[in-house]
């Protein structure tokens, strides 16, 4: 009785599922930083095909959150309000900003209103939860969606590897170099990242002045709402803001537990490091070459230009 051959393609869907859950376990317990983790996922990305398409998306959405849930029990309610406090003008003024440049430069360019929205959005408060918030009320499609996010994301990488040097290169303090995370890079994900390549100082500023951002997400939804005239009228607001504030609060006012808070802020890390690499893991050649000339270079340039224009404010205002 002759045996049935079983096709290459199931024999490469198994390897490389091995291979895809050996790296996320490589990333686990081998210490190995978060630009480090995002370039594996990248590079893994260029030579293999991903099995796990169909739950990446929803554990990257929900691990981050988890992550930045996390990260609150290491952080001090009093120091977390200051550094919200210090730098609310710098963040309303780079989303006012970003708005102005992003949608104006779209419509020069000539870039699909939607796009443009999507990408202008996202570059001004905090990525892909901005990009999803924003998306229902415009009624933008998937294809608009998708290269909203492929180039936010495109950006979010390149900020990750190149934000410590520039701060380094400034002689930025921590409490600079995490301000600067905050407002100027997109995602949560990469804000973090980056913040904790310069130092604990640096993670903890940057965390509680990015979720402070995020709150914008309102505010600039009811915005959108006003001036779409076929708009939505759902908002999807990051109620997981709201759990970090009680990780917080739980960290600066329960001490009796204090003992757990480590391993949790551990864990928290290590979950961010898994994010960035199915992150990296989704920047496939395909996806890179579906981005869009035009899109690419609005959504490069505000981002460019709102980078440098809270760099330079904060070098010459932000003394800490």
């Amino acid at each position: 009785m002759k045996s049935k051959s079983i096709p290459n393609s199931i024999h490469n869907s198994y390897g490389n599922h091995l291979i895809i859950i050996g790296l996320v376990v490589i990333c686990m317990f081998s210490g190995i930083s978060p630009p480090l983790a995002l370039l594996l996922g990248f590079v893994t990305a260029q030579f293999i095909e991903n099995p796990l398409k169909s739950i990446t998306s929803n554990t990257i959405n929900w691990l981050l959150k988890l992550s930045v849930i996390g990260l609150g029990f290491g952080m001090n309610a009093q120091s977390a309000i200051q550094a919200s406090i210090s730098s609310l003008w710098l963040t309303m003024g780079s989303i006012v900003l970003t708005l102005c440049i992003g949608l104006a430069l779209g419509r020069y360019l000539g870039v699909d209103n939607k796009i443009s929205q999507l990408i202008s959005s996202g570059t001004a408060i905090c990525g892909g939860s901005a990009i999803a918030a924003i998306s229902p009320i415009i009624k933008a499609d998937k294809k608009q969606i998708s290269m909203a996010l492929g180039i936010v994301f495109a950006l979010n990488s390149l900020a990750l590897f190149i934000f410590p040097i520039i701060g380094q290169y400034f002689e930025m303090s921590q409490y600079q170099f995490g301000v600067w995370c905050a407002i100027a890079i997109h995602d949560t994900s990469s804000v973090i990242g980056a913040a904790e390549v310069y130092g604990n100082e640096a993670l903890q500023v940057a965390t509680t002045v990015k979720l402070a951002r995020a709150l914008w997400i309102l505010p600039v939804s009811l915005l959108f709402m006003a001036f779409s005239k076929k708009s939505s009228k759902k908002i999807k607001i990051p109620y997981f803001i709201g759990l970090f504030i009680l990780a917080v609060l739980a960290n600066t006012y329960l001490p009796s537990i204090g003992f757990v808070y480590p391993y949790i802020v551990h864990m928290a890390k290590i979950g961010l490091i898994i994010t960035l690499f199915l992150i990296g893991l989704g920047l496939t050649k395909k996806a890179l070459k579906a981005l869009g000339a035009k899109a690419m270079v609005l959504g490069t340039i505000t981002w460019i230009v709102v980078a440098t224009t809270t760099l330079i404010a904060i070098l010459f205002t932000v003394s800490q």
